[in-house]
């Protein structure tokens, strides 16, 4: 048995029917020229061939003297793991929409992994009219996170549309790793820190004062999205221009990620409106923000924070909305810059979701400390391919919380795809968000200038 590190039981620990704590992707593939009627049925019966797995994909939690869980790994080396089970086939209803689509990921999302079982599933789906197929991969966050999971899926595939070998995440080979720490001293190091945050605590402290716009925890208005939740979900997922938002950060002189929370925070105004549930004052949002240097190397250790920002869905006029964030959001960037990493990365640990959701009546008892997470995660810009099939796009799927009924992930490659995942049940008419990020995008071409020639037609897709 391995034991589970305390990073990672976090999320097994807080997992409940109402609460999977997995974490998704969609991808959408376009066949290879020539192939058949057959090619995802063809598809499905290699995968399920493919019974080499990695360590990762072997284990499931303990139980230690028939009670205890969450302490410990258990490798299936002696029993055959069920791949059938994994691996499943499915065939959208005619006449297969992106709705209908987005609806069985929906379904697909809802469900808690099986604990008995290695905690993943990859499902391939087909019956899209324009001859599309999908597929739909989820894996349990104490396995992996959401950037590591983009790496995997990336890795499956090649830059070369000529090459069709067919490739699995399960059966990857390890990349060689370069000497570092482990989790439970990385851990150990955190926990050390976290008893000398007094300095640091002060440090972000006096910056509030001197800054009048830091954005702190438990300031953020309660909203509707601010609840407790059920178990089902609501997914939908759209493609932007990449270009139509760089050319907003070039004529604005912003970041990209800050045209992207100028895009949310324009959409939720106007969706909360439309739900006559607008707050007088500005939505927060926890972002998880890179200490990098420009020109630091990459690999070069953890360096990503959970920073807090104003979403400015107080100011009607976009390019406010836009200047506002970008101010926010540079000023918190800078606070934290300023700390040691470890102090830097604990004090961000205090608000992190899994830590507010956890808390029994915390919810319902005290203000949020913030009102939705919204991730962008980097990808490859060059065209990727799976078995000769061609990427279209890639849709992240992430974790609604109680407290947090809607999270927003942008996988930012060659385009800008947006996923949305929502408690069904507190997030009506999700898909209306999609229609006002085109229009919040479009407000800001106009509040700084920039014209696109016809903007609708640069969404990649239409709920139909």
């Amino acid at each position: 048995m391995e034991l589970i590190a305390p990073t990672d039981a976090i999320f097994l620990l807080t997992e409940s029917r109402e609460h999977p704590t997995h974490v998704g992707g969609l991808q959408l593939f376009e066949r290879p020229d020539g192939s058949g009627p057959g090619f995802v049925r063809e598809t499905h019966e290699a995968l399920t061939k493919m019974r080499s797995f990695h360590p990762t994909f072997r284990k499931r939690p303990a139980q230690i003297l028939g009670a205890i869980s969450n302490l410990g790994w258990i490798y299936d080396d002696e029993i055959e793991i069920d791949i059938e089970y994994h691996v499943r086939r499915w065939v959208l209803p005619s006449p297969g929409r992106l709705r209908d689509l987005f609806e069985l990921t929906s379904v697909l999302h809802s469900s808690p992994l099986d604990r008995h079982r290695p905690l993943w599933e990859a499902h391939l789906i087909e019956g899209l009219k324009d001859g599309r197929f999908a597929m739909y991969t989820k894996i349990h966050h104490a396995l992996i996170d959401g950037v590591s999971m983009r790496h995997l899926s990336e890795r499956m595939m090649s830059t070369d549309p000529q090459d069709v070998e067919l490739r699995a995440f399960w059966n990857l080979p390890s990349l060689p790793q370069s000497p570092r720490r482990s989790r439970w001293r990385a851990f150990t190091e955190i926990v050390k820190a976290s008893a000398t945050l007094g300095p640091s605590a002060s440090s972000v402290a006096r910056a509030a004062l001197r800054q009048q716009q830091l954005t702190l925890p438990f300031a953020a208005p309660r909203t509707m999205f601010n609840v407790r939740i059920g178990g089902a979900r609501r997914y939908a997922a759209q493609s932007y221009s990449l270009e139509r938002v760089k050319r907003i950060k070039q004529a604005a002189q912003v970041t990209l990620n800050d045209v992207v929370l100028a895009m949310c925070g324009g959409a939720l105004r106007y969706y909360l409106a439309e739900q006559n549930a607008l707050p007088d004052t500005p939505l927060v949002a926890m972002v998880p923000v890179s200490l990098r240097e420009k020109g630091e190397v990459t690999g070069a250790g953890n360096k990503v924070i959970n920073v807090l920002c104003t979403l400015a869905t107080d100011i009607d006029d976009a390019a406010k909305r836009l200047a506002t964030i970008s101010e926010s959001v540079s000023r918190n960037r800078d606070v934290f810059a300023e700390l040691p990493r470890q102090h830097a990365v604990a004090l961000s640990l205090l608000t992190a979701p899994w830590a507010v959701a956890a808390l029994p009546g915390f919810v319902s008892s005290a203000p949020p400390p913030f009102n939705i997470v919204i991730s962008n995660v980097p990808g490859s810009i060059e065209p990727m391919y799976w078995g000769g099939a061609k990427l279209h796009s890639a849709y992240p799927l992430s974790i609604p919380l109680d407290g947090l009924a809607l999270n927003i992930t942008v996988s930012n490659t060659r385009e800008l795809d947006f996923g949305l995942v929502a408690c069904r049940r507190s997030v009506p008419r999700l898909e209306r968000l999609l229609e006002h990020l085109e229009i919040s995008l479009t407000d800001l071409e106009r509040a700084v200038g920039v014209v696109s020639p016809d903007p609708f037609q640069q969404r990649k897709f239409a709920i139909t």
